[in-house]
């Protein structure tokens, strides 16, 4: 079975960036931003992600944190 979902992203992300998925979702958990956008908006100009690369960092985070998978 594939891995669906922003999730599908994380492979690339670890490969581009240098940081595990880990690191990431504990930034963004660290961060005092909570707004999706906020948090998006952040990661693309500290760290250089691509919109797509933050945007799926940032649901899949807010979305286990929240309870959701």
């Amino acid at each position: 079975m594939s891995v669906k979902g922003p999730a599908s992203y994380f492979p690339s992300i670890e490969q581009k960036y240098g940081r595990p998925i880990a690191e990431w979702q504990r930034l963004i958990t660290d961060s005092p931003l909570t707004r999706h956008m906020e948090l998006v908006a952040w990661l693309k100009t500290e760290y250089g992600l691509g919109h797509g690369h933050a945007n799926a960092l940032v649901a899949h985070t807010l979305a286990t944190a929240a309870g959701e998978r």
